[in-house]
């Protein structure tokens, strides 16, 4: 869609695009409820999990509370862009990202580095930092276990970071391997995914395209192939 039809239509951005700013996507209720879950989950930490087949609108749901929880006073937001990375760049992306020089041949320095760094930031504020996993599928195993146990204090009775791992449903069989048994566990929000079904999809839409007042934009833009429809929300 070209800056004509934008401004034709009065739209700011192409509404089919992937490239839509988190904060113009559409936020439905079942979205703001895994968010206001995702809130209340960062003052105790652990795991939240959530999980869909691919196109149903976990990222896009995933960039919506990025963009809410950074605008949380005192919180430190991160996302992990190499899941299926190794230890060794595991460790130099967390340290990239919540500020901390790191060395992965001394993974115990690193780890205690990493571990005072989040115990600081909780004793500065009320929440506990975020670690964002897309595509959390692709997790490498001993990767994982590092996680869980660099997140877990006070004899795993603690949690000092909140994780939240994304993925299809080779997550949720990964996570049943022996070696990974106290990470669902430890799962104090999680969520199913769903494609959103057409009509309150067209009814948001035919909402959104109403100040404007152009009549006929809403039957335009809804004649577009199913497979162009707002990403989908989350059954909690």
């Amino acid at each position: 869609m070209n800056k004509r039809l934008l401004n034709l239509y009065s739209l700011k951005f192409n509404p089919f695009s992937s490239q839509v700013p988190a904060a113009a996507l559409w936020v439905t209720p079942q979205i703001q409820s895994f968010c206001w879950r995702i809130e209340q989950q960062i003052g105790e930490g652990g795991f939240a999990l959530a999980v869909g087949e691919p196109g149903v609108g976990k990222s896009a749901a995933l960039r919506i509370l990025s963009e809410h929880l950074n605008g949380l006073r005192d919180l430190c937001v991160g996302t992990l862009t190499r899941p299926q990375a190794k230890m060794a760049d595991f460790y130099r992306e967390l340290g990239h990202l919540f500020g901390v020089a790191l060395s992965p041949s001394n993974r115990w320095h690193s780890s205690k580095s990493l571990r005072e760094k989040w115990l600081a930031h909780i004793e500065a504020s009320v929440y506990r930092p975020v670690l964002i996993i897309d595509e959390a599928q692709e997790i490498n195993s001993l990767v994982l276990s590092e996680l869980r146990l660099l997140a877990s204090a006070d004899l795993d009775s603690r949690s000092i970071l909140t994780i939240i791992l994304a993925g299809d449903q080779r997550l949720t069989t990964r996570l049943e391997e022996p070696d990974l048994l106290p990470s669902p566990a430890a799962c104090a929000a999680a969520c199913a995914w769903k494609p959103c079904r057409p009509k309150p999809c067209r009814n948001a839409l035919i909402t959104c395209l109403k100040p404007p007042a152009i009549p006929s934009c809403s039957a335009l833009l809804w004649s577009r192939p199913s497979a162009n429809m707002p990403p989908a929300t989350c059954a909690c």
